[in-house]
């Protein structure tokens, strides 16, 4: 059972080896074998090709620009270079359409074509092939296509309308390179010429009429080339007359036309000149007021530098000294918060120790006043017992009011009186009254002299006795914690 569960685990470990190292191989393969095409090349992919979407089959596949997968074994690559090809073909005695042979030595430049269709010609025509190769082939077509085009044309179309010749070319040159993968890239032409100097001779009425017709029956030709040969001398001495004469009339009117230019020049010239020394006279001024200006703002700068730093020695000073004084004035005040909470702390203390004794005071009275009321059995009857003990204290008042008077010093005018009295005795009667009896005194203080001390007079009303009340209860003095708030409080006032 052991073996065969090892054997198991062997084959699985051998497996797992098998099918890893598989994908690795396949990996590396399609690394190697994922083809990129650069930009100045076609790649060319032939082998097991899969056909085309009409099913139709090809020979290659061709790729300008991408990448593509070449399979192993089955497919394999190569690449056509799109390099342009100049090829120069020097052709003579071509045949025109008036059978005069010219000589056009031209160079074309041509390339592989990237088009899709024409690319697959060139995969199957010129895959292989050198860049001389293919231009041998190529120049081979061009000689034959470019003697074609100028069979079919005259010298005067091909020399005169230059963009028609080119326009044939390109047309017949380049449909014929098609078949070999080829594009025309460009025509130059780089002369045109003859053997016969018709191409000359056509600069010279074509050559007296294309030498009088190619000296058509040369004698009559030779004929009418003396007479046109003398029209032409007389032409042309009247044409080299009138033109003389168009000459001198031209040179005169260029020369008047020169002397105006050269006048008006010499005017201009003036008046630049003058524009030029008054600008310069202008320019000059402005720099010395510039000048001035600049001097003028250096010394307003150095003023005003002088003056920023006497402002700044002036103004640091003051700082200095303001920040001393602004110390000193916060010790000050240091100082005196201080001592005022000092004074506040012993302040306190001295009213609430006042308060402890006016407390204590006041407890004291509290229990006189509560025995003095249960000795005199009631409370009128008690304050009656307090009047009287102060009643020598109230008449010593009254007589203080009075004391200082000196009547030996005093001065009345006397003037006869009423009923009997003088007025020294109404003034002295006046001054007496003005004390307030004690009976009165009683009176606003709501109480009743005794009997004893005020009989009642004849005729007032007996007033019923007042009736006993119970010993007023006497109100507990405050305890000293608010006594000493209370003090406190009069000590923050």
């Amino acid at each position: 059972m052991l073996n065969i569960l090892s054997v198991a685990s062997t084959i699985g470990v051998v497996l797992a080896i098998v099918v890893v190292l598989v994908l690795v191989m396949l990996l590396l393969v399609v690394l190697v074998r994922y083809k990129k095409c650069p930009s100045d090349k076609i790649m060319v992919i032939y082998g097991k090709i899969s056909p085309n979407k009409d099913g139709t089959y090809r020979s290659a596949k061709c790729i300008h620009g991408g990448a593509a997968l070449v399979l192993p074994f089955v497919q394999s690559y190569t690449f056509l270079d799109l390099t342009p090809l100049s090829i120069s073909v020097d052709l003579k005695s071509a045949l025109s359409k008036q059978n005069i042979r010219i000589d056009v030595p031209s160079i074309f430049t041509v390339g592989i074509s990237t088009d899709p269709a024409v690319m697959q010609n060139a995969a199957e025509r010129l895959l292989g092939l050198e860049l001389r190769q293919i231009s041998e082939l190529a120049k081979d077509i061009i000689f034959g296509q470019l003697r074609l085009v100028i069979a079919t044309m005259d010298i005067e179309e091909i020399n005169t309308d230059r963009d028609k010749f080119l326009e044939a070319i390109s047309r017949n040159v380049e449909g014929e390179l098609k078949k070999l993968g080829l594009r025309l890239i460009n025509v130059n032409v780089t002369d045109i010429s003859d053997e016969s100097g018709y191409i000359i001779a056509l600069g010279k009425e074509a050559a007296a009429k294309a030498i009088n017709d190619a000296k058509i029956s040369v004698a009559e030709e030779n004929k009418k080339g003396a007479i046109g040969e003398a029209n032409a001398q007389m032409q042309e001495r009247i044409s080299v007359a009138d033109a003389e004469s168009k000459a001198i009339e031209g040179e005169n009117k260029s020369k008047a036309e020169i002397a105006l230019s050269k006048a008006r020049l010499r005017e201009k010239e003036a008046e630049s000149l003058k524009l030029a020394v008054t600008a310069e006279n202008v320019q000059a001024a402005k720099a010395k007021e510039e000048s001035y200006a600049a001097e003028q703002v250096a010394e307003v700068a150095r003023a005003a530098k002088e003056k920023a730093t006497k402002e700044a020695d002036i103004i640091v000073a003051s700082e200095i000294e303001k920040r001393r004084i602004e110390i000193e004035a916060d010790a000050q005040a240091e100082n005196i918060r201080r001592k005022a909470k000092g004074e506040a702390d012993a302040i306190f203390a001295k009213m609430e120790a006042e308060a402890r004794g006016v407390y204590e005071t006041l407890s004291k009275q509290a229990e006189g006043m509560e025995k003095l009321v249960r000795a005199a059995g009631t409370s009128d009857e008690a304050v009656r017992l307090m009047i009287a003990d102060k009643l020598e204290t109230l008449v010593a008042t009254q007589v203080e009011a009075i004391k200082n008077l000196r009547i030996d010093k005093i001065t009345v005018w006397d003037n006869g009186g009423e009923n009997g009295k003088t007025s020294t005795a109404n003034f002295l009667s006046g001054m007496l009254k003005s004390l307030p009896p004690l009976e009165d005194l009683y009176g606003m203080a709501g109480l009743k002299m005794p009997e004893i001390i005020a009989p009642a007079h004849v005729g007032d009303k007996a007033e019923p006795a007042p009736e006993v009340s119970a010993p007023a209860e006497v109100s507990a003095p405050a305890p000293a914690e608010e006594k000493a708030d209370k003090g406190d409080k009069k000590g923050k006032k």
